[in-house]
């Protein structure tokens, strides 16, 4: 296989394209505790309990705010597409629509705000005057389009040129103070660097100081990386995007994010930047099956180097969300490490089946109904500072 470069077209395929056909197998997102009252053309299932019936009906005023909501531009798909065809695929599921289309799934969803951001990997892998002003470009679109024409209905993360750390930091402020953004989104790696490299502390210091959160998205791997993980040289298992797929929503882009959470705990991001607020999306990147490993195996090695004990991190600088993870048993995980005040709800739209699909499953999911509010909207009112 010949090299990619980072971020080339080839390397840019939005998940649900990769997995399109994964319903009709039976594949997918895990099935959650909400039972379906009807099945065979609508005739009730006699076998479905009257308990199971009612389930489905829980809840149903509930607020919410999905806070990984994906949209992207012509501009941007032309930099991050493969060809036409993928052009018009990322149409086909509405990434470019942010109207009707997008205000119809949220309605039929009960979804009453979308803080939006830009499809991985954004414009971080565009260096230079061409970033700066292609990342100011995409944050007035959407202060000036969406946000203006249907008030209350989305926010955003700004694109940040984080090529250019400084400008990037610049660019943040102007989108905050000027524009109302709630804070930023990354993914990935940046030229082979994560944020606790030297180079980001400008950005990272001045979203302390506005006291905005970043949310880590994850990215592709560095090529090096994908060539020694993702890839093989046997042809009769290089089926097509078959190992970029296992580089990004089959198993690399959640390890991704994970390390890169554990590298700025372990390397002092926090230590410098006490009151940094991350946001990790898809309950956590795996960090609950793997949370009291890495809090016991890497808090001796850092006792001395850092001023907490390891997993406390997570618990002061952290907040989790559920994007396209709608599995009670993963969200039940997730809670009995982390507070219920930092996991958020998020739908990772439009690269679901359906908005319902995310709302319907945390209607149902067997939780307090003040945790249920606290996670469904209410965190994200506090951290954001924002009314739904």
């Amino acid at each position: 296989m010949e090299p990619i470069e980072q971020g080339s077209p080839r390397r840019l395929l939005g998940r649900r394209g990769f997995v399109a056909g994964a319903a009709a197998l039976g594949a997918g997102v895990g099935v959650s505790a909400t039972a379906f009252a009807t099945r065979d053309g609508g005739k009730e299932d006699p076998q479905i309990s009257r308990t199971e019936k009612d389930i489905t009906l829980r809840d149903q005023d509930l607020k919410f705010i999905g806070t990984e909501e994906t949209f992207t531009t012509p501009e941007l798909m032309e930099l991050n597409s493969v060809n036409k065809d993928h052009i018009a695929f990322l149409t086909d599921i509405g990434l470019a629509d942010l109207g009707n289309r997008r205000l119809r799934d949220m309605d039929q969803g009960g979804l009453n705000v979308q803080i939006l951001s830009a499809h991985t990997p954004s414009v971080q892998n565009v260096p230079g005057k061409k970033g700066i002003d292609f990342a100011y470009r995409l944050n007035r679109m959407l202060a000036e389009g969406p946000m203006a024409r249907y008030p209350g209905r989305f926010q955003a993360f700004a694109t940040l040129p984080l090529q250019s750390p400084e400008a990037a930091a610049d660019e943040l402020e102007r989108s905050v103070r000027e524009d109302g953004f709630l804070g930023a989104l990354t993914n990935g790696h940046i030229t082979r660097k994560y944020l606790d490299h030297p180079d980001f502390e400008p950005v990272l210091a001045r979203a302390e100081a506005l006291d905005v959160p970043i949310y880590l998205h994850p990215g592709y791997p560095a090529d090096e990386i994908f060539e020694i993980y993702y890839s093989t040289t046997r042809a009769e298992y290089t089926k097509e995007f078959q190992d970029y797929i296992f580089s990004g929503s089959g198993l690399g882009w959640h390890q991704e994010v994970l390390i890169q959470c554990v590298r700025m705990i372990a390397y002092g991001v926090f230590d410098r930047f006490p009151t940094l607020k991350i946001i990790v999306g898809h309950l956590g990147e795996g960090l609950p099956f793997y949370y009291e490993r890495i809090a016991n195996d890497m808090g001796e090695p850092t006792a001395n180097s850092l001023k907490k004990p390891f997993a406390q991190y997570f618990q002061d600088n952290f907040w989790f969300t559920t994007s396209a993870f709608f599995q009670d048993e993963l969200l039940h995980l997730l809670l009995k490490y982390i507070s219920v005040d930092r996991v958020m709800f998020a739908t990772d739209y439009p690269f679901i089946e359906s908005i319902k699909e995310g709302t319907d499953w945390f209607r149902a999911v067997d939780l307090p109904r003040v945790d249920k509010e606290k996670i469904a909207f209410r965190n994200a009112e506090n951290l954001f500072g924002i009314k739904v």
